[in-house]
């Protein structure tokens, strides 16, 4: 008995110091409310009736050796690297890296954050691909974070894992996406006990060169675009922002046994989209199915 009770307490200790994933933001690039937006849905927000929610973002963590790392440094930056401090109780602003996935708005512009006129930050490891590389390099405001030493950046390459710590490693895949100035990659992060997918934009599932349900057979968690649920969500033409709707993931998605939908969490909402709100149809819909919805602050462990 002395030596189960001193098993579990062991195990417990463990558990508390596995590394994990912290969900910053779970909204499309614009957050919400969104500028400009006068529907019922962001005057909730406007008017304090619902909270505000961040640009979508990760922190992976590792509480044994006190490393957290960022993936995407979006809009919200301020907020989300406060969120991060308050969650691992750790008020320094020292980060082991930030992981870029592309050159729009909602994932990338957080840098500014690091310059002189902010945090004046020395050296952050700002990891990209190629031609993300190039975009910041050559590009001001963000060339100056260069120059002047805030930024320090990694060259990341497909498929190439890249080590993290003994416990951590991560993965950046190219996915289809628009990509007026950079490529856009998702991230594959693995300890010895969990693997993690991130996809937070992509134009269609059928573009890609994988299939998504042997993605997410082959994985723990699947954190994957969910910008619009349906067609006609937003009175333009959404060719013009291609997504893969909710509703056609789910459709793609239909036979796997509810043990694997449970994997997939939907996140990189649009202010427009219903699952924002539990009360909604489509929300209820997608809980029904087996999906999950991921949520600011929470914990996913690796």
């Amino acid at each position: 008995m002395r030596l189960l009770i001193i098993f579990l307490f062991l195990s417990a200790l463990v558990h508390a110091q596995s590394p994990y994933i912290l969900v910053l933001g779970v909204t499309q690039d614009g957050g919400y409310p969104q500028a400009g937006c006068n529907t019922p849905n962001c005057l909730d927000a406007w008017e304090g009736r619902r909270p505000p929610l961040y640009v979508t973002s990760l922190a992976i963590v590792d509480p044994l050796t006190k490393q957290r790392w960022l993936i995407d440094a979006t809009p919200d930056f301020k907020y989300q690297l406060q969120l991060l401090k308050n969650n691992t109780h750790n008020t320094a602003n020292e980060l082991a890296g930030i992981f870029l996935t592309h050159a729009h708005i909602g994932h990338y512009t957080g840098l500014m954050h690091l310059g002189r006129e902010a945090l004046g930050a020395k050296n952050v490891k700002v990891y990209a691909m190629p031609l993300m590389q190039r975009f910041l390099e050559n590009n001001g405001p963000w060339s100056q974070l260069v120059s002047l030493k805030n930024i320090d950046l990694q060259p990341m390459t497909d498929s190439i894992w890249i080590v993290l710590n003994e416990r951590i490693k991560i993965q950046p895949f190219t996915v289809p996406h628009r990509a007026e100035y950079s490529e856009t990659v998702g991230f594959r992060i693995q300890t010895d006990r969990k693997t993690f997918i991130y996809i937070p934009d992509i134009d269609k599932w059928s573009l890609w060169n994988k299939d998504l349900n042997d993605v997410v057979k082959a994985t723990d968690y699947a954190f994957i675009d969910a910008t619009f649920f349906a067609d006609g969500e937003i009175p333009r033409p959404m060719s013009e922002v291609p997504h893969p709707f909710v509703s056609e993931t789910m459709k793609l998605l239909e036979k796997l046994p509810k043990t694997e939908k449970q994997k997939v969490y939907f996140t990189h909402f649009n202010h427009t989209n219903p699952l924002l709100r539990t009360e909604t149809k489509e929300f209820i819909q997608t809980a029904k199915e087996g999906y999950k919805v991921a949520v600011q602050g929470q914990v996913i462990e690796l």
